[in-house]
C-alpha cells in the first residue's frame, strides 16, 4: 500500500510538472540593450542619416514601452507626453512574459520601419528559439507574437502620420553658390540629407523652431571678422593637431556617410550614428546601475524621444542658416590643399547636430541617474574605437561636442550653441516627463 502512494505522488508530481510552462530566467536590461545593438547594425547596413536613424530608435522603444503600459497600469507609458499619441488596443489577455512582448514589439517595429528590416528575422528567431529552450510552449510565444504584432502596427500608424514620408516627394533641395552658405563637399559631394526634416511632428516640442539657438557669427571675407577668426580657429587647431584632440575627434566621429579613396575606387566606411552612439550609452548606463527592465524600457524610450526632438530643433536651424563649412571657406579663402581631420558630413554647418543631440541625451541621463554617474563608453569598440572613461554624461557630451572643432568640420560658436539648444531641448523634455508622472492619465489616453 506504502509503494502505492509512494507510486501515485510521484505520477502526480509528473502530471503537474507537465501541466506547469516553466518560466524562464528574468529578461532584463541587457536583453533591450541586445535588441537596440541589432537595429543599430542594421542602420550601419543601410548608411541611414543621423536624423533618421534618431526616428527609427524612437519608434522603436516606443513600441516596448506601449506593451508595458497596457499591462501595468503602475507603468507610466508615453501617453499624455507625445504629441498626438492617444489610446492604443490591445487584447484584455494576461501576458505569460510581458517584458518578452515587449521585446517583440520592438523587434517586429524594427523589421518594418527599417529599410532592411529583414535583418531582424534571424534575430527574431534566435530569440524565440531560446525562449523554446528555457521552456516556453509555442501557445505562449504565438501570444506574445500576435500581441507585440498588434502593439506595433498601431505604434506604425503613429509613425506614419508624423509626414515623413511626405517629406520624399518634396522637391529636390538645391544648393546656393552664393557667399557663405553651404555646398557639397569632397570627396563624394553627397547631396544635403533630410533638408525637410524640420517640417515633421515632434514628439514633445510645440514645434522645430520652439528651441532656436542664437544666430551664428555673420559670414564675412573682412580677415578681422568674427567670422574669419572662427575660421582661422579651425584651420589652425587642424594644422597643429594634438594627439589627444586627435583621439577625441576620431572617437565621437559616428559618420555614416564617410567615403575614402582608393586608387580608382571610392570606398564607404560605415560607422554608426551619433544617434546609436548615445542609445549605447543609455544601455551601458541602465546595465551599470542595475535598472530593472521597466525602468531601464522607460529611460531608452524617454532618450530616444528627446534625442529625435533635439534633430528636429537643430536641422530646423541648420537649413534655415545654411552656413558654410569649414573646409569649403579654408580652401577658398586660406589654403586649397587644407584637408580636415574627420570627412565633411553632407548637411550645412550650423549648429553642431552632435552637440545639440549629446547634451539633450546627457541632461536627460543625468535626470535618471544624477550629476556624476562615471561610465566606461565601450560603444564603439566593435568598430574599432577603444573604450573611453567619462566621470559624467555632460563631460561626455561636451567632449562630443569640441570633438567636431579638433576634427576640422564645426566652427566653436556652432558646437557651443548646439549644447545650449540640446541642454533647452533636453530639459523640456524632462519637465514634461516629470509633470505627466505625477497626473493620473485620463481613461481616454491610456491603452486598453
Amino acid at each position: 500500500m506504502r509503494d502505492f502512494i509512494y507510486v501515485l505522488i510521484g505520477f502526480v508530481g509528473l502530471f503537474l510538472l507537465g501541466c506547469k510552462e516553466e518560466t524562464p530566467s528574468e529578461l532584463g536590461n541587457n536583453d533591450i540593450e541586445k535588441v537596440l545593438q541589432h537595429v543599430t547594425q542594421t542602420m550601419v547596413h543601410d548608411v541611414t542619416n543621423p536624423p533618421l536613424a534618431a526616428r527609427f530608435f524612437a519608434y522603436i522603444n516606443l513600441a516596448g514601452d506601449a506593451v508595458l503600459a497596457s499591462q501595468d497600469s503602475s507603468y507610466a507609458g508615453m501617453q499624455g507626453i507625445l504629441n498626438e499619441y492617444s489610446a492604443l488596443s490591445a487584447p484584455k489577455v494576461q501576458l505569460q512574459n510581458v517584458q518578452m512582448t515587449a521585446l517583440l514589439a520592438m523587434i517586429a517595429t524594427a523589421q518594418k520601419i527599417q529599410p532592411s528590416g529583414y535583418m531582424m528575422e534571424a534575430f527574431e528567431q534566435q530569440f524565440l528559439d531560446s525562449c523554446r529552450q528555457l521552456g516556453y510552449r509555442e501557445e505562449t510565444l504565438q501570444q506574445a507574437q500576435q500581441y507585440a504584432g498588434q502593439i506595433s502596427e498601431q505604434i506604425l500608424a503613429y509613425a506614419k502620420a508624423d509626414h515623413y514620408q511626405k517629406t520624399t516627394n518634396y522637391p529636390k533641395y538645391t544648393p546656393k553658390e552664393t557667399a557663405g552658405h553651404w555646398y557639397p563637399t569632397p570627396p563624394a559631394y553627397f547631396a544635403a540629407v533630410e533638408p525637410y526634416f524640420n517640417t515633421i511632428r515632434p514628439f514633445t516640442i510645440d514645434s522645430a523652431s520652439q528651441f532656436k539657438p542664437a544666430p551664428p557669427a555673420p559670414f564675412s571675407e573682412d580677415k578681422d571678422s568674427p567670422y574669419f577668426k572662427l575660421l582661422r580657429e579651425v584651420y589652425d587647431e587642424v594644422q597643429h593637431l594634438p594627439n589627444d584632440h586627435r583621439t577625441i575627434a576620431s572617437f565621437w566621429d559616428c559618420n555614416p556617410f564617410a567615403m575614402a579613396d582608393r586608387g580608382h575606387l571610392m570606398i564607404g566606411l560605415k560607422k554608426i550614428s551619433p544617434g546609436a552612439h548615445w542609445m549605447g550609452i543609455t544601455s551601458i548606463a541602465c546595465r551599470k546601475a542595475n535598472r530593472d527592465f521597466a525602468t531601464s524600457m522607460r529611460i531608452h524610450t524617454v532618450v530616444s524621444v528627446g534625442m529625435m526632438d533635439a534633430f528636429l530643433s537643430c536641422w530646423d536651424e541648420k537649413y534655415r542658416s545654411n552656413r558654410i563649412r569649414p573646409e569649403t571657406a579654408i580652401r577658398k579663402y586660406i589654403d586649397p590643399s587644407w584637408e580636415p581631420l574627420l570627412q565633411t558630413p553632407p548637411f550645412p554647418e550650423y549648429p553642431s547636430g552632435h552637440s545639440t543631440v549629446s547634451a539633450a541625451c546627457a541632461t536627460i541621463l543625468t535626470h535618471f541617474f544624477g550629476d556624476d554617474f562615471a561610465f566606461t563608453d565601450d560603444v564603439e569598440v566593435p568598430y574599432g574605437i577603444p573604450s573611453k572613461d567619462f566621470p559624467s554624461f555632460m563631460v561626455a557630451a561636451k567632449e562630443a561636442a569640441i570633438s567636431r572643432l579638433y576634427g576640422g568640420i564645426h566652427y566653436r560658436d556652432a558646437n557651443e550653441n548646439g549644447i545650449q539648444q540640446g541642454l533647452e531641448v533636453g530639459q523640456w523634455v524632462v519637465d514634461k516627463v516629470d509633470q505627466t508622472a505625477l497626473q493620473p492619465l485620463a481613461s481616454s489616453t491610456q491603452i486598453r
